[in-house]
């Protein structure tokens, strides 16, 4: 008895296999949460220096319309308005979104409703080495070829919001194109046998059906290509113009938060006004990124299929 006690009582190799994975499991994810909140608090103790230690007003620094860190106004206080910086990714951003949106759903109706074979032996690699592309490369494309389109089309310098859009809807399309996809094969398939057995046409059941099953999916998808137009640097460097002032339509030159942050920050001194507030508009993109997150989880939840 008391050897089939101990046996019982004994922890067999699997079992002490499983706690050195759970133990490894826990490490890792305490790893990971320690790294995002050391990024948090060295970004935000970097962007907070500006209003804390510069004396610089937020209010001047959200909706002021001049950026000349190394300057100062009239008032004696530094230019270092944010508005032409917020505007200029705002509009790139919710532009981009706007024209690939129909394009994506329309690619994604064709690979998962109309021809799903086709879909995936010809679409599917395409977007794939859409996403794969590098940044610099879409960018010297548009540099190339959408800049001196949008100059002969349009008129001005080419460089400008139109610009920036157009190399955005290029590059975000992958990505709201494949998730998309993904939500539109997420819908039930009873939804389109109960549809279809109630004499709908296929069209008819993909509009008012999937679609409208996959309405929060599709919202997600946008979202999630919003957040990555809205944090893109290099490319969107490269056609828009960089220069910090407020546009006066789509086709002049202006400025977005990641393409003033990458010009500058290589060339301020740490500590120094100029820095700080380059490391507040770095902070502003880190607010934007979490609250495009918490949007992202909102239509998650709400959009469940129960």
């Amino acid at each position: 008895m008391e050897e089939i006690q101990k046996s019982l009582l004994t922890k067999s190799k699997k079992a002490k296999l499983e706690q050195i994975g759970k133990a490894i499991s826990l490490l890792c994810i305490v790893f990971i949460v320690a790294v995002v909140a050391a990024i948090f608090y060295f970004v935000m103790s970097k962007g907070l220096a500006t209003f804390f230690k510069d004396g610089v007003n937020v209010f001047d620094f959200l909706f002021g319309t001049d950026w000349a860190p190394g300057t100062v106004g009239d008032d004696g206080k530094p230019l270092v308005g944010a508005l032409p910086m917020l505007v200029g990714s705002f509009l790139v951003t919710l532009l981009s979104a706007i024209v690939a949106t129909p394009f994506a759903i329309g690619a994604a109706v064709f690979m998962t409703e109309i021809s799903p074979n086709l879909g995936k032996k010809v679409l599917q690699p395409v977007i794939e080495l859409l996403v794969g592309i590098p940044s610099v490369v879409y960018g010297f494309i548009g540099l190339t070829v959408v800049v001196p389109a949008v100059r002969n089309v349009f008129g001005g310098s080419g460089f400008g919001i139109l610009a920036g859009t157009f190399v955005l809807f290029v590059m975000i399309l992958p990505t709201v194109t494949s998730m998309t996809v993904d939500s539109l094969n997420a819908v039930p398939r009873h939804y389109r046998e109960a549809s279809l057995a109630l004499g709908a046409t296929r069209w008819q059941t993909t509009y008012k059906v999937v679609l409208r099953a996959a309405i929060p999916g599709i919202l997600t998808a946008v979202v999630f290509g919003m957040a990555r137009a809205f944090g893109e640097a290099l490319a969107i460097q490269m056609v828009i113009g960089n220069a910090a002032i407020l546009p006066e339509n789509l086709t002049t030159p202006a400025s977005t938060l990641t393409s003033i942050l990458t010009m500058g920050i290589g060339n301020t001194i740490m500590g120094t006004l100029e820095n700080n507030v380059l490391w507040s508009l770095a902070l502003l993109l880190l607010l934007m990124s979490l609250f495009f997150n918490i949007i992202i989880r909102m239509i998650g939840k709400k959009g469940e299929f129960k």
